[in-house]
């Protein structure tokens, strides 16, 4: 059995243990993030999970370390791929995006939206950001009761704010099309990511229709607002379709509608839910917590006054950013990373052999008592400059890392500063429900409302 501290020597990488012939496939089923946190705490930083029957039997090997999670994802990126099922099943719902592309495609891809990150650009996207917050919040007064569901609450204010920055005046539309079609084409994904064999999407299984409708309809109103920017129907504007419209160089050519249509499906699917999950974490620990959460709304008090927050403000409000690097460390929206070893590679002194499907999972590594003591104890004092220079760099990775690090990492932080502060400012937060299990899907789901009670903020 390992230390938890660091795998063993030689090659062979220790397994987890489940039940006979199928393995751990009915802890990964049932709690798949508390399996990992197991097979790093029995058997070390490398570990074999096996689940499934024979001949169906999948194979993961878990990566926990820091070390390992920068071999992964930088320094040997190469060797780790994004070729698994989960990923395939991903491009053939919502594109092949940046976040789902692979070798010349991404880098083309990068290249012709990289200009459009620039920390200058998305600065200014601060202004819509705080106005869909301000919608938002406005809406709390009639709450019953002074309760509201701040997982419900942020995932409506993350998509309504991506929405209008790529779609601008479309807005409305858009989002009543995501809000009824995502959670279909998600969980349709995820079943066939997961399972070991699937029917063919041309099959007409009532899953395949139903995805396949959902998929139509979200596809439709995309082409249309594209076909309108592009035929002149409207006026293009600063909102992101209209500059990835405009996106051109000598080398890489230009976007066409199929390619635009995959990037703003995967800017829809990366830019919202993880961000609402930050969010709603971020308050619901807040709730949990009145002494770090009467300390982050002095700050926001004494920076803002009853101004709206900028962009320039981010750096001025040290501890609420700590406060979100901290829930983005217990709850980090991507728990689980997926990769494909192309050759056989040795991580941590073990042997992942050609062709194994590996998997870094931050909700692991950001819970490892080598760089975290207390791991589950909620301290935005971890996140001071000083703390942070005396970490691993991949300690703490819910943007990923690599030549793959999230593009939007930025605009994450901006829209999740901005919102968190304008909300503080306003209102003072009582948990509701205390405990809200959680699970692994496309990014990490509560299992349950976060409900918190409202009160308006003194001073």
């Amino acid at each position: 059995m390992g230390t938890g501290t660091e795998s063993g020597s030689g090659t062979e990488v220790p397994t987890l243990g489940g039940v006979p012939l199928l393995g751990s496939l009915f802890d990964l089923k049932s709690d798949s993030l508390g399996t990992y946190l197991r097979a790093r705490h029995r058997h070390g930083d490398v570990v074999r999970i096996t689940a499934g029957p024979p001949g169906l039997r999948a194979e993961l090997y878990g990566v926990f370390s820091a070390e390992g999670a920068q071999q992964v994802l930088a320094s040997e990126s190469a060797n780790f791929r994004k070729d698994n099922t989960f990923y395939q099943e991903l491009r053939d719902s919502f594109g092949n995006g940046l976040l789902t592309s692979q070798d010349q495609d991404y880098l083309r891809q990068r290249r012709l939206v990289q200009p459009l990150f620039t920390k200058r650009r998305v600065d200014g996207y601060a202004a819509a950001v705080a106005a869909e917050t301000r919608a938002v919040v406005a809406g709390w007064e009639q709450a019953p009761d002074s309760v509201v569901d701040v997982g419900e609450e942020m995932m409506r204010l993350a998509l309504r704010a991506v929405a209008r920055i790529l779609f601008g005046t479309d807005v409305e539309t858009t989002v009543d099309v995501v809000d009824r079609c995502f959670p279909v084409i998600t969980e349709y994904v995820l079943r066939r990511g997961y399972s070991p064999a699937n029917f063919p999407r041309s099959w007409p299984t009532p899953g395949n229709r139903r995805a396949a409708a959902a998929m139509d309809e979200l596809y439709a109103a995309c082409d249309a607002i594209i076909a309108a920017r592009r035929g002149g129907g409207t006026a293009a504007g600063e909102d992101l379709l209209s500059l990835l419209a405009a996106a051109t160089s000598t080398d890489d050519g230009e976007f066409d509608a199929a390619e635009l249509r995959d990037q703003v499906l995967i800017f829809l699917l990366a830019g919202h839910e993880t961000t609402a999950t930050s969010l709603a974490f971020s308050l619901h620990l807040l709730a949990r917590h009145p002494e770090q959460q009467a300390r982050a709304r002095a700050e926001v008090s004494h920076v803002l006054g009853d101004r709206t927050p900028e962009a320039a403000d981010l750096d001025r409000l040290p501890y609420l950013t700590q406060v979100l690097k901290e829930a983005m460390r217990l709850y980090p929206a991507a728990p689980v990373i997926g990769r494909s070893a192309v050759a056989a590679t040795e991580v941590g002194g073990l042997t992942i052999p050609a062709g194994a499907d590996v998997i870094l999972a931050p909700w692991v590594t950001h819970r490892h008592p080598r760089y975290w003591p207390d791991p589950d104890r909620f301290d935005p004092d971890r996140f001071t400059a000083q703390a942070e220079a005396g970490r691993p760099r991949y300690a703490w990775f819910p943007f990923g890392g690599g030549p793959r690090a999230c593009i939007g990492q930025h605009f994450s932080m901006l829209e999740s500063v901005i919102a968190l502060a304008m909300i503080l400012r306003g209102h003072a937060f009582e948990a509701v429900d205390t405990d809200v299990p959680v699970t692994a899907g496309i990014t990490l789901r509560a299992e349950g409302p976060m409900r918190c009670r409202l009160r308006r903020a003194e001073g």
